[in-house]
């Protein structure tokens, strides 16, 4: 999974993405300070991984891995490639999901490219940059389509009819992820690969001592959000950086002692997972324990086949006991004597936690 760091110059990127990552990219209160994007590879935290590697002491612990793209702070014109946009536009274009992050927090250190705080207009400042790129997109796809429906298909002047209607949305000032549409039309959308397509989590960026406070700019940013369908979470990047110094121990007290439960990434990776409908299913064994992340809906074949194609091809069943049924048992043996382990065939599919032995023959 691939996730693109956006947001104005000096909303807090770099420094949240530094936290998240420990890349060390450069923060700097000026714009256009991140020019080539930063790319960071993490680890997922993933608590069930830890438990299984007590009980099997594998020579391996593999997690599963997101990597994070910092990609440079987009202005007004960046469509027409003002301050180097087109540049940052193609970064966009290349992740699965957006993580926009937006300044809610008021500093007079460090000055904010439209001289106020305002996350909606900040927020609708990026919007309308990937509106204008999808626009253009649209509007070559339309010439294309109008020039093919010459003949008079019926299926292709339909199709012409729609490609309008998604740019009138467009124009309309709303991203295409906000359009109520089918199944159907849903896939056509997602084969345009229109920048407003990717899904979208907006993080308002708090000052420390905003954290538990109840702000009118993160609740107008949330309420934004819901409206084209988008996630929204609220962190403090220059706690995160904090956080991100500490060893587990201190990390856990500190969560504690500030009150916040979980770190950003821990919210951050959660609220991307739900986002774009992706599980974890698990392997353990004393060569190695492992996280696998797959689609919600994978079936026990395409599940097996993200370990290696010869286990999708030469599937013959999966072995599966979930997580939480290990955990109530105590121990593999113990769900094996009890009959709680299960064969599954090629419809079964495969839910989050499950713990997985495929079997196949190639």
């Amino acid at each position: 999974m691939k996730l693109g760091v956006v947001g104005l110059p000096n909303v807090g990127k770099s420094t949240l993405f530094n936290a998240i990552t420990q890349a060390g990219a450069q923060a700097a209160n000026y714009p256009f300070c991140t020019i080539e994007p930063n790319v960071g590879v993490v680890a997922v935290p993933d608590s069930r991984l830890d438990v299984l590697a007590e009980m099997h002491h594998p020579e391996k612990y593999t997690p599963t891995t997101i990597e994070f793209v910092d990609i440079a702070g987009l202005v007004r014109g960046a469509y027409k490639g003002e301050g180097l946009g087109n540049k940052f536009l193609s970064h966009i274009r290349e992740v699965d999901a957006i993580v926009h992050v937006v300044r809610c927090f008021e500093d007079e250190n460090i000055v904010h490219v439209d001289g106020s705080v305002d996350p909606v207009r900040d927020m609708e400042t990026i919007n309308l940059e990937l509106i204008f790129a999808d626009m253009d997109t649209m509007d070559r796809r339309i010439d294309r389509a109008q020039k093919n429906s010459k003949s008079g298909d019926k299926k292709l002047l339909a199709e012409v009819d729609f490609l309008k209607e998604i740019k009138a949305h467009l124009e309309s000032g709303k991203p295409v992820r906000s359009m109520e549409l089918t199944e159907e039309q849903q896939e056509f959308v997602h084969s345009l690969f229109l920048l407003t397509d990717k899904p979208v989590i907006y993080v308002a960026n708090i000052a420390e001592d905003e954290i538990g406070a109840d702000l009118p700019t993160v609740k107008a940013l949330y309420e934004a959000a819901a409206a084209e369908k988008a996630g929204a979470l609220t962190i403090c990047a220059r706690i995160e950086e904090e956080i991100s110094q500490l060893s587990p121990e201190e990390k856990q007290d500190f969560l504690i002692e500030m009150g916040i439960g979980e770190s950003g990434l821990d919210k951050l990776v959660k609220e991307c997972y739900s986002l774009l409908g992706l599980i974890s299913y698990l392997t353990a064994g004393p060569k190695e324990v492992r996280a696998w992340t797959i689609t919600r809906g994978t079936k026990a074949p395409q599940a097996a086949g993200k370990i290696h194609t010869d286990f999708e091809k030469g599937f013959i069943r999966a072995e599966i006991v979930n997580y939480d049924t290990l955990m109530e048992h105590g121990s593999m043996a113990a769900c094996k004597e009890k009959g709680l382990i299960r064969s599954e065939g090629k419809d079964y599919v495969v839910q989050d936690g499950d713990i997985v032995l495929f079997r196949f023959n190639v």
